[in-house]
This record gives C-alpha cells, sequence and structure tokens, in this order.
C-alpha cells in the first residue's frame, strides 16, 4: 500500500497546550511514495504515485482506505451535501464502498471538492475518486439490504429521524483572543473531524465568532466533544463550541470572511464597500423615502443619504443614530449640503453614488400612507406584512435565521395571515434581518414587507 508521510500532526491537550504545533497550507499534505494497487474488479489500477485516480467523470465515486466499523450512513453522508445518492454498495472487507450520484455534476462537485479538502471519518483521511463504473448494479446479499434502507431512510429525509442528530451547524466563540484567528485557521481544526461544507465568521458581542457547517451531525458532535474549552494557541484562543439552531448556512461570497466549499464560482465580493447601497437604502427607508446614498470615496466608512423632505431626515436621525450595525455604531448628523450630486455623464465614480428616487420600495409616497403612523424606533420584535398563504412559520423561520441571526419568537396575526411578528436575538440583529429581507421575493408574486414593531411577542 501507499504511506502517507507529512500529514500535519494537531496537538491536543486540555488547556495548557495549543492545536497549532505544525502548520501548513492544507489541512492534510499526502506525499505517497511506491504503489498504491487496488483489486476490484475493472477498478484494479496500479497507480504509480498518483492517488487521484480516473479522472473521466463518473457518477459513480470511488471511496477507500475506509475505517473498519464504517457505516453506511457515514459514507452516504459524504456524498449528501453535493445531490441526492441514488445507491451504494459497501466492500468492507477492503475497506472501501462505491457511491453512485444521482447525475455526473453532483459527482463532479463532489470530486473536486475533496481534492482540495480531504474527508475524514473518525480522524481517518479517506480517498473519494471516480470509478471506471457508469453505474452500480447491487445484489439482494444482506449486506446490500442494509445499504438500501440506510438510502432509503437518508434520501428521503437526509436525516435519519430515528436518532434525533444534534445540528450540524456549529456556533464557535473564540475567547481570550490575544492572536487573531483566521477563517483558514479554524477549517484546518475542524476538518480533522468531517468535512466542513460552509464557515462564516464575524464579531458579535465584541467577542470573535464562527458559524461552521458539517454535513453530519456526527461530525458535529465529535468536533464539539474533543474541541470545545481546547486553545488554539499556547495559553489563549479558548473555543467555546455549542450546537447552533440553524440548520443550515446561506453563503453568499467566498472570502476571508464567509466561505461555501460547496460552490467554488461564489464572488468574492472584494470590491464592495464595507457598506452596501442598498443595505443603506433600506435601513433608512423605515422613516422616509432615500433619494440618494452617495459613499465618501477617501473615507468608505461614511455616507449622505439624502431623505425626501427634512422631517425624513430628523426621523432617521433621531432613531438610528446611536444603533450598532454589523458591530459598529451608527453616528448621524444632518450633513452642511443641501442634495447629494449625482456625477456628470461619463464621470462614474465606481458606483459610490446611487439615485433611488425611483425606486419602487418607498413606503412614504402616497400622501398620508398608513406608514406614517407604524414609525417606531429600532427594536428586537420585527412586524412582517404581505406574507403569501403558502408560507408557513417555518418557513419563515428558517428564511431569518439564514444569516445566522437568532429566531426568539414568532406569532402570526390572529385575524390575518398575511402579517406576523418576529423577534430575533437583538436589536441590531433585528436591524440586520430587516435590511437584509425586507422585500425578499416570496414567491407567488409577494414581496415581504418589514418594519420595526411596538409590540412584543
Amino acid at each position: 500500500g501507499g504511506s502517507e508521510t507529512d500529514v500535519v500532526v494537531f496537538l491536543f491537550q486540555r488547556g495548557s497546550d495549543q492545536l497549532f504545533s505544525s502548520v501548513s497550507n492544507s489541512p492534510y499534505i499526502m506525499s505517497t511514495t511506491g504503489q498504491m494497487s487496488l483489486s476490484n474488479g475493472n477498478d484494479s489500477k496500479k497507480f504509480k504515485g498518483d492517488i487521484r485516480g480516473p479522472t473521466v467523470p463518473s457518477r459513480v465515486i470511488h471511496i477507500r482506505k475506509l475505517p473498519n466499523d464504517i457505516a453506511e450512513t457515514e459514507v452516504i453522508s459524504l456524498g449528501l451535501p453535493f445531490g441526492d445518492v441514488t445507491n451504494l454498495l459497501m466492500l468492507k472487507a477492503k475497506n472501501q464502498a462505491f457511491l453512485e450520484m444521482n447525475s455526473e455534476e453532483a459527482a463532479q462537485s463532489m470530486v473536486s471538492y475533496y481534492s482540495t479538502v480531504m474527508p475524514i471519518i473518525r480522524h481517518h483521511p479517506v480517498y473519494v475518486q471516480f470509478s471506471n463504473h457508469k453505474e452500480l448494479k447491487t445484489d439482494n446479499s444482506p449486506n446490500q439490504e442494509r445499504a438500501q434502507a440506510a438510502l432509503r431512510a437518508l434520501s428521503t429525509s437526509h436525516v435519519d429521524t430515528t436518532v434525533p442528530a444534534p445540528s450540524t451547524v456549529l456556533r464557535v466563540v473564540v475567547e481570550n483572543l490575544i492572536y487573531p484567528v483566521t477563517l483558514d485557521a479554524l477549517c484546518q481544526i475542524f476538518s480533522k473531524f468531517g468535512t466542513v461544507l460552509r464557515i462564516i465568521v464575524f464579531t458579535k458581542n465584541s467577542q470573535f465568532q464562527a458559524l461552521l457547517q458539517y454535513p453530519d451531525g456526527a461530525s458535529a458532535q465529535a468536533a464539539k466533544l474533543s474541541l470545545d474549552g481546547q486553545n488554539i494557541y499556547n495559553g489563549c484562543c479558548t473555543l467555546r463550541i455549542s450546537f447552533s439552531k440553524l440548520t443550515s448556512l446561506n453563503v453568499k461570497y467566498n472570502n476571508e470572511k464567509s466561505r461555501d466549499f460547496t460552490r467554488p464560482d461564489l464572488p468574492t465580493g472584494d470590491n464592495q464597500p464595507t457598506m452596501e447601497h442598498p443595505a443603506m437604502a433600506t435601513a433608512f427607508s423605515v422613516y422616509g423615502d432615500v433619494m440618494r446614498v452617495k459613499i465618501l470615496f477617501n473615507k468608505k466608512e461614511n455616507a449622505l443619504v439624502q431623505m425626501s423632505d427634512s422631517t425624513q431626515a430628523q426621523l432617521a436621525m433621531s432613531h438610528l443614530n446611536g444603533q450598532r450595525l454589523h458591530g459598529k455604531p451608527l453616528r448621524i448628523t444632518l450633513s452642511k449640503h443641501t442634495s447629494v450630486q449625482l456625477p456628470r455623464e461619463g464621470h462614474e465614480d465606481q458606483g459610490l453614488t446611487k439615485d433611488y428616487s425611483n425606486s419602487p420600495l418607498h413606503r412614504f409616497k402616497k400622501p398620508g400612507s398608513k406608514n406614517y403612523s407604524n414609525i417606531f424606533p429600532p427594536s428586537a420584535t420585527l412586524h412582517l406584512s404581505n406574507i403569501p398563504p403558502s408560507v408557513v412559520e417555518d418557513d419563515l423561520k428558517m428564511l431569518f435565521s439564514s444569516s445566522g441571526a437568532m429566531v426568539k419568537a414568532f406569532k402570526f396575526f390572529q385575524k390575518d395571515h398575511k402579517m406576523a411578528l418576529i423577534q430575533m436575538g437583538s436589536v441590531e440583529e433585528a436591524i440586520e434581518s430587516l435590511i437584509e429581507f425586507h422585500n425578499h421575493d416570496l414567491g407567488e408574486n409577494h414581496h415581504l414587507r418589514v418594519s420595526f414593531s411596538k409590540s412584543s411577542i
């Protein structure tokens, strides 16, 4: 067989020692020496120092070096994040398995993902490659019956309801942060316990935190058991780990703040100013109609916001000044400028100035609009309206928790299911949720309306 050398070593000792003793760029650096021979029907090949195997895509994936007591569900969960698994053949005596995906694209994503991130099952690196088989034919042996039962259990609901697995998403708080901790460092530590699918890092309540999603509850459970209370570096950066209430993470950009390893095609969002225009416009539009927004070229964290009249500007200022957004307090004053100038034709300023005078989102266009009587200061409870009949409580709770926020309570209006109240974990989370989900398309031509509520649930 091949010998793996240069595997990065992590030291695990409670409290005193650190997780990073020797760090390299990737969790596992494999160097293979000698020849690896596989003897299994027509997958028998001699690989000379190349562990990637056949490169011709196929729906069937060949998985090797599985731990001895591997369960069918663990093999299936390697494939589930990429698509439905349509068949499974276990060769337990050889520590191998074949997994058939529902499409070649799904198989392609799976192989390319695992070629950059080594899949780990119970501390063992396993090898994933295309098979020479184009589809799997399985017999009725007891071994296969068990595989088919596991497939049915997992593919119908994607979860095995008999064992309530804790969430696949972990919330990680890093205490005593003396050295900076990066998203990559966390990936490296956590991929020891399973494939990290998605990760988001952020600062909340002045603490560095992360949300991290595995394909299955078992990996999350193992990571929590091993890592909770550990120090990343000597004597500092202590991990506090809990299960998140989220069932999955919603990642829009691949950069140093968030990453979705199943979607290498996502944009980096690099050239986005720290606060985007739509965010500005949405945050202020609760208190009036935003006409124009200009983010300042030299100071990207500053902006001019032009409301449709001075009363609205006053309202926005008195309600939003001092409120926190993305961890920083907003400072709002009246500007000496009476209006925001649009750049001259041909002098576009990299999109820093936007005109919203014709925006369909204005809430106060109609004279005497009932929105005037619904102006309240930011609060943790949001008022939702324009909800279509097909959308149920769980849909909205899932939507609002998909960005990493906590949903504390939810209540439809008794008389009218088009409206509801939703209570977020904090005022800051509610502000961010309003920005994210106001005008969100709920289908059936219904765009969600979100505003602050005076009532609580």
